[in-house]
């Protein structure tokens, strides 16, 4: 069958952590990641998106040491296969290593705030995964936001974001837009929803790829 939009890019999402909200402590055995990864590739996923510490406003704080810990055989195992990887980590410890490990994609929550690694990421290749979240910095935690202004406000953070990194020295091809979904952008469905049905506007807006993150989020459930 043909894909409805040729230009969609499937992301297999695989948690290795104890505490992520939807698969808790099932992919922390290094065999059962590697069994789970094989299965989102065969299932169609275009790459991993990897990530060894949860975000959910309940998660522990994991040291970097040992997220990388984690993600060391399962980062190595995919690069070996030729599996594309992207890593999900807002720590600049770990952000660094990903680096270093010559990831595809580095997928950071607060959209890379720190102009102090600015010319590590220009030095490297990876294309950068700019995350919108009305906290800022850290986890999700449960802000109650207003549906009506989200678009604009993550239309001007993603204005003065990539202005940044652009003028930090990273090509702005290598710049990929998520908008936030679930807790990140405010705990009314609404909220979500409002950007989803607003995805085309910062399109045109910005001309860059958009990641939608809506994996098991609960608002789909709401």
């Amino acid at each position: 069958e043909r894909p409805l939009v040729r230009n969609t890019f499937i992301f297999g999402i695989l948690n290795i952590t104890d505490d992520s909200f939807s698969d808790a402590g099932r992919f922390l055995d290094p065999k059962a990641a590697r069994e789970h990864a094989g299965s989102l590739i065969a299932d169609g996923a275009n790459a991993l998106d990897i990530g060894a510490a949860s975000s959910n406003p309940r998660s522990k704080a994991v040291e970097p040491d040992i997220e990388i810990a984690r993600l060391k055989p399962i980062v190595a195992f995919a690069k070996k296969k030729g599996w594309p990887v992207s890593v999900d980590t807002f720590a600049e410890e770990t952000q660094l290593w990903a680096l270093k490990a010559e990831v595809h994609y580095v997928n950071d929550i607060q959209g890379f705030p720190d102009p102090a690694l600015y010319p590590k990421f220009a030095a490297s290749k990876c294309k950068l995964i700019i995350m919108h979240s009305v906290q800022d910095r850290g986890p999700a935690q449960k802000i109650n936001t207003v549906p009506a202004s989200v678009v604009g406000r993550g239309a001007d953070f993603f204005e003065a974001r990539t202005n940044a990194l652009m003028a930090g020295g990273i090509a702005r091809d290598r710049l990929i837009l998520d908008p936030g979904m679930g807790l990140f952008v405010g705990t009314r469905p609404q909220v979500s929803l409002t950007i989803l049905r607003r995805l085309t506007v910062l399109k045109s807006a910005f001309g860059l790829p958009i990641l939608v993150s809506v994996s098991r989020k609960s608002f789909l459930r709401t």
